[in-house]
């Protein structure tokens, strides 16, 4: 009864017969559970711990794994907002009351999560999705880019064109897409000497980092962090910084700030 408990734990307190016997647990110990109240069997060949997340079950009992920005929030990729309600992925494709289903392979791969997520999402949150797999190394952009022969899909093809996987945050990549949306010229990751590398330059001319809730996680963080800006001043690149919650909340505010900096910049040279 342990083995059964222990595996359900692994996979997230919801799991199939089938992926508990790829974890080792045998249908006799599966059942064992489920007569000792241990275990609950919430549909056919679906077993669940009594304390699981209610989403992961609701999903169970319709075949249905999380899929989509779903999973992808649970991979840890880049999440730019959290919908409303949950994605699932399933074979059979069905509608599920107060979820978004997807049709696909149940479990999806990290490459079906982004998938689903650029076909799915505006093309933003899909992006960061996509850019955050291919970052770790869960997603190989060659295979991603087979995914859409499609003449119809041309607009996920170019999204996905626009991968970087030197991204080196969601913030970074938030900014950058709203920058070129604005028909503006973004270089990632430059470095500046004496400061290290700089997120975006914008237009060879104005600097843009990121400043995440985390950003001065130490004192020697907040110091490091003073001394790059003072270097950025010495070195002539007017630098902004930029939040999360502005380019989610203000996009458009932060475009003209951006612009404004320019005009000024420009002008004084």
């Amino acid at each position: 009864m342990r083995t059964v408990i222990a595996a359900l734990a692994a996979l997230g307190g919801v799991a199939s017969t089938s992926s508990l016997q790829q974890a080792g647990v045998s249908r006799r110990s599966i059942e064992a559970g489920v007569r000792a109240a241990a275990v609950q069997r919430v549909a056919r060949g679906v077993y669940a711990l009594p304390n699981s997340d209610p989403m992961l079950v609701h999903a169970g009992r319709h075949h249905a794994v999380p899929g989509c920005v779903t999973a992808a929030s649970a991979a840890g990729l880049w999440v730019v907002r959290t919908p409303g309600k949950p994605h699932l992925a399933a074979r059979h494709g069905r509608p599920i009351s107060g979820c978004v289903v997807h049709r696909g392979a149940v479990p999806p791969t990290h490459l079906d999560i982004v998938c689903q997520a650029l076909r799915c999402l505006p093309p933003l949150e899909g992006l960061a999705i996509a850019e955050s797999a291919v970052k770790k190394g869960l997603v190989q952009l060659p295979a991603l880019r087979e995914r859409f022969p499609a003449v119809r899909e041309q607009a996920i093809v170019r999204l996905v064109a626009r991968i970087r996987p030197q991204s080196g945050s969601i913030i970074e990549t938030m900014a950058r897409y709203l920058l070129e949306e604005a028909g503006l010229n973004v270089e990632l990751q430059v470095q500046i000497r004496g400061m290290g590398h700089l997120d975006l330059l914008v237009d060879g001319l104005l600097g843009i980092e990121a400043d995440g809730y985390a950003h001065h996680a130490s004192r020697d963080a907040y110091r490091e962090d003073r001394r790059r800006w003072n270097v950025t001043v010495v070195r002539g690149v007017p630098t902004l910084r930029v939040t999360y919650e502005m380019l989610l909340g203000e996009p458009q505010e932060f475009v003209r700030l951006v612009r404004q900096a320019l005009a000024t910049y420009r002008s004084a040279q």
